[in-house]
């Protein structure tokens, strides 16, 4: 009888709590303003509640859809090739908050961005896995992986949406890095990207004026550090304990965007040190199981697809985080899990399945190894068995015919 495949369980509960968290947080950070908009406290949390089940039966449906299907031809092209053109078709629709970040029909909106870092990890996946033995090759396996991420990286970036395209940069950097690719390649290919970061920032006066206020956000408390300055007083109010769940008062109208790119103010502010250490500590979990899962993978493919995942979502969570501290400048990136927006929790959550199918084909693996392994020893431990010499001929009594 065939053994049902059994998905981490760590895994599996760390991102079911992470993302029924952010459900509590999003009604928290967001019910004063959305009182104000609508009339109602409950209207970002009801959306953010609909996108979370739906997601998290998109995940259910992924830990059951073999994820080496995704290898196939047909299903890369179609990825790159939608996500490109979605990635295109962006600009045809009106900016909101000053980019061209999502497509809309009626009710529905679809961030396109965000279904491009499953796209490019497919990808990239797929094709160093066929590189095998090849990963020192220049023109063969480095630059088509350049070329395609810097596709993405340009499109995302023109949105603009310089937090997602660095992103984007930094798990093409690791899957390189894990692929085998020569260092050279990729310190040449890291200061590229600084340069291009930096005339990025340079030539955009409103970038520039969010690094001069990372530098010093109290000069401009009123103006261009008005944002941080607020998170900041957000996270020093809360202490140790925190004020309390739904007790915090930056997010009245203080505090821009607290239930979603600053979400992370509001629970340092709620529930103090211990409840931001907690939720970091969560995502740490989710690190260590998620890379546990990769590294387990029965084929390179899995592995590199997983490890893509899994850096993805938490090199985002930190640099969130890192922007909400004040440790780097200001950029408009949710916190995976934990912010609102639909489009964001939806495919993180789907990416996440796709990790825990990952994690059911490697535990089985796992197991029939260690099932061999353990007959192997216990044949060798048991008494030599007596050999039966095989019947060439029946045996007659001499004399008889």
């Amino acid at each position: 009888m065939a053994r049902k495949l059994q998905a981490d369980e760590w895994l599996f509960a760390a991102t079911v709590g992470l993302a029924l968290f952010g459900v509590v947080m999003v009604y928290s950070a967001s019910a004063d303003l959305a009182f104000v908009e609508n009339g109602t406290q409950y209207h970002y949390v009801k959306k953010q509640a609909v996108w979370t089940v739906a997601g998290l039966l998109a995940m259910m449906g992924a830990m059951h859809f073999d994820y080496g299907r995704l290898r196939d031809r047909r299903v890369v092209i179609a990825l790159v090739a939608g996500t490109v053109v979605m990635l295109f078709a962006v600009f045809a629709f009106p900016r909101i908050n000053g980019a061209h970040r999502w497509i809309r029909f009626g009710g529905f909106s679809l961030q396109p961005s965000e279904l491009s870092k499953l796209a490019l990890a497919v990808f990239l996946a797929r094709f160093l896995e066929r590189r095998a033995g090849e990963e020192h090759a220049l023109l063969k396996t480095f630059l088509p992986c350049v070329l395609m991420t810097g596709l993405y990286v340009l499109l995302v970036a023109a949105e603009p949406d310089l937090g997602t395209a660095m992103m984007l940069g930094v798990v093409s950097v690791v899957l390189l890095f894990a692929a085998g690719a020569r260092l050279l390649y990729l310190g040449v290919l890291g200061a590229a990207g600084l340069v291009g970061i930096f005339f990025m920032i340079v030539l955009f006066p409103w970038r520039l004026g969010r690094v001069t206020a990372f530098l010093d956000p109290w000069a401009d408390a009123q103006g261009t550090g008005f944002q941080v300055v607020q998170s900041l007083i957000a996270v020093g109010s809360g202490g140790t304990d925190g004020l309390g769940f739904a007790q915090g008062r930056q997010k009245m109208l203080f505090l821009p965007f607290a239930h979603s790119d600053f979400i992370f103010a509001v629970v340092g502010e709620e529930l103090g040190l211990l409840g931001a250490l907690t939720l970091v500590a969560v995502f740490g979990l989710f690190l260590w199981r998620g890379v546990r899962a990769a590294r387990r993978a029965p084929d390179r493919f899995g592995m590199l697809l997983g490890l893509a995942i899994v850096v993805g979502i938490v090199a985002q969570a930190l640099f969130n985080i890192s922007v909400v501290l004040s440790l780097v400048p200001t950029k408009g990136i949710p916190l995976p899990f934990i912010s609102y927006g639909g489009s964001s929790m939806m495919l993180t959550l789907l990416s996440v399945g796709v990790l825990l199918n990952i994690s059911q084909q490697g535990t089985a693996q796992g197991d029939a190894a260690t099932r061999g392994e353990i007959a192997s020893k216990t044949a060798s431990a048991l008494p030599p068995r007596r050999q039966r010499v095989p019947v060439t001929q029946t045996w007659r009594p001499e004399g008889r015919s």
